[in-house]
């Protein structure tokens, strides 16, 4: 049975779809599965952000076939792993989690650099594209982190 890990921001066109993008590619696809979603409507249905895809690309990633949606509490059984942008998603996740169980789930993607610190990635929609090269790196970063943690490998 795979591993599912679920990427969480706000509208799910900047840092979740880089996030998902990140991770599906350092993640063998056979035993993990990545997707991400949103908490607000905005951009259900949509392409990620252009300068998200742009950042990927540059990074020899390619996420133009993700779609935004909405998180869900189905996601909730879903997924094994949800991972938070920053705090407001992080509290609006837990507030909507039906149990303890499902809200125990959540975690900040940063804490896996950064454990116990409960860092942001910050938003870059209203920042330039260096903002989402720099988010792009935060991201890289804590994909690796989680590769090595998956796999055992914490060296």
């Amino acid at each position: 049975m795979k591993t599912r890990i679920l990427m969480v921001c706000m509208g799910n066109i900047c840092r979740s779809p880089l996030a998902e993008g990140i991770l599906q590619f350092k993640l063998d696809p056979k035993k993990y599965e990545v997707d991400s979603a949103g908490m607000e409507a905005y951009h259900v249905g949509e392409l990620p952000d252009d300068r998200s895809i742009k950042v990927a690309k540059e990074n020899l990633l390619d996420i133009t076939d993700q779609r935004a949606r909405l998180f869900t509490l189905e996601d909730f059984e879903a997924f094994d792993i949800i991972y938070a942008m920053d705090r407001l998603v992080y509290d609006k996740l837990v507030h909507k989690a039906p149990d303890e169980e499902a809200a125990s789930k959540v975690q900040f993607i940063l804490n896996e650099v950064f454990p116990g610190e409960n860092m942001e990635v910050p938003d870059p929609y209203y920042d330039s594209i260096y903002a989402f090269r720099n988010v792009y790196h935060m991201l890289d970063e804590a994909g690796e982190v989680i590769k090595k943690k998956l796999e055992g490998d914490v060296s």
